[in-house]
């Protein structure tokens, strides 16, 4: 987005990859604390806390927190876990899946709660060590598990039907995309829909700002569609964050199932 020029005015610079990166709340350089940080661990205190509470005491008829909180369990398991491991194997996944769902939701969501309004996986970081750290091991390990080393790395990079001659080109692609490509476009799909979300979120606000502050009064009104445009866009991008988290969990599901399948 080219610079706003207004009729030999001040000009307006639109926010960049700068606005994501904080400086440290306390301590300095390796061990700084910044913002992104604090809201991981918060976010961990916040689900951890709402799924205690809301289940300490259950009923059969359950309230609005022990409600929402099965619905988030039933949701983890039937519509993601047995949806895509499938109902032989998904049980002992439950847990993993809705974990995996109700952390990036959270951490997606502050990205437009007032105050906080900075998406965790907007840093690529975090979610780049939630693939590789935690769903690729276990990916991988379930399918060394339950096929042996040997049987389980010819499964995945020489499946049946390739024929002889394309070995040699196919399985170093297939090696590179499930075992370092993968784990990166894991990541890449909820850090870019977070990141690009998040910055137009903020071009329009502080576009909106400087027109109304900067401008001549005949383009102050201006600011007024900007602002609407901002309220717009975080509304749409509510839905985007429910629905990156939803895909997050559903491809870790996804790539368990398939390690764990006889065949492809």
């Amino acid at each position: 987005m080219g610079a706003l020029v207004l009729a030999e005015g001040p000009t307006f610079k639109p926010p960049g990859t700068e606005a994501f990166v904080l400086p440290p709340i306390f301590g300095s350089g390796t061990w700084g604390v910044t913002k992104p940080m604090l809201l991981v661990v918060l976010s961990v205190v916040i689900i951890l806390a709402y799924f205690v509470i809301s289940t300490r005491k259950l009923k059969i008829i359950p309230g609005k927190n022990q409600f929402f909180a099965e619905s988030l369990y039933d949701f983890g398991r039937n519509n993601i876990a047995r949806e895509q491991i499938g109902s032989k194997d998904f049980k002992p996944f439950i847990p993993l899946i809705t974990a995996l769902f109700t952390f990036v939701l959270v951490n997606n969501l502050f990205g437009i709660i007032p105050v906080i309004q900075f998406p965790t996986m907007a840093r690529f970081g975090f979610p780049v060590a939630l693939s590789v750290l935690v769903v690729y091991p276990v990916y991988h390990y379930v399918g060394i598990k339950r096929h042996g080393l040997g049987h389980y790395l010819k499964k995945e990079l020489a499946p049946p039907g390739v024929p002889g001659f394309v070995l040699p080109l196919f399985v170093p692609i297939e090696f590179a995309q499930k075992f370092f490509l993968a784990p990166l476009t894991l990541a890449i799909r909820v850090f870019a829909a977070m990141f690009a979300g998040h910055l137009i979120i903020i071009v329009f606000t502080l576009g909106g700002s400087f027109m109304l502050s900067e401008a001549s009064a005949a383009l102050k009104p201006v600011s007024a569609v900007a602002w609407i445009f901002a309220i717009a866009m975080t509304f749409l991008e509510a839905f985007i964050q429910v629905l990156q988290a939803y895909i997050f969990a559903t491809l870790a599901a996804s790539y368990i199932g398939a390690a764990l399948a006889s065949e492809h």
